[in-house]
């Protein structure tokens, strides 16, 4: 697979990430869990259309996991340690049997053979992670043939005073842990130079439309 090129934006580190979403792990839910809510809910409604085994990336603190059918089995991963505590804390309070583990592994080297998942979800992780064509890379490489990579995502303004405030918090919000200017066009690159995947579908998210909800289909093998 083609290496997409990486963008010398406003730079991240994995053990900046890492760091920054332990700080959040206390709160995380309080704080993002209504604005993500109808990004979580369309990601596991169009990923249990395939079904299967479905790797989360980014699970968090596994806010997601009780609203998967337990016919789906899950496997979660993050970056963060503090977050996958409350993640397992969760698992093993609702008693969520289709969970088969919560590891620590990064979004750009994940510790899977190739075709392992029938889907792969990213919940407002790809802006999150420092180099997120590698990423979106594992992500093609560990979905099987025929299965969705399902993301929801931010995606950047293309013109007007959104565009300027996005660009401007970027210094500040790096170093919290996630981009607010992310063009539309990384993912279309990322796509042109990736013959495995076929982009299937974009649409707008609430709040405002500054997410969007975007799948991509692995293309069977010849």
């Amino acid at each position: 697979m083609q290496q997409a090129a990486v963008h010398p934006r406003h730079s991240m580190h994995t053990d900046q990430v890492a760091g920054a979403y332990g700080k959040w792990a206390p709160v995380y839910d309080l704080v993002f869990g209504p604005v993500f809510r109808r990004g979580r809910a369309d990601s596991i409604r169009v990923a249990e259309r395939i079904g299967g085994r479905i790797l989360e990336v980014g699970v968090g603190t596994g806010i997601s996991l009780p609203a998967y059918s337990r016919a789906s089995r899950l496997y979660g991963v993050d970056i963060s340690e503090p977050m996958l505590e409350k993640a397992r804390r969760r698992v093993a309070a609702l008693g969520l049997d289709n969970v088969e583990a919560i590891e620590v592994m990064d979004a750009e080297h994940l510790e899977f053979p190739d075709n392992s998942f029938d889907v792969i979800v990213a919940q407002y992780v790809v802006t999150a992670v420092p180099n997120p064509e590698k990423a979106l890379d594992e992500f093609a490489r560990v979905v099987r043939p025929g299965g969705e990579i399902v993301i929801a995502t931010r995606v950047g303004a293309e013109k007007g005073v959104r565009k300027t405030i996005e660009k401007t918090l970027m210094p500040v919000t790096t170093r919290l842990g996630f981009r607010t200017d992310f063009p539309w066009e990384r993912y279309t690159e990322w796509a042109a130079k990736t013959p495995s995947v076929r982009l299937i579908e974009r649409r707008a998210l609430p709040p405002l439309g500054h997410f969007s909800l975007v799948r991509f289909e692995k293309l069977a093998e010849a």
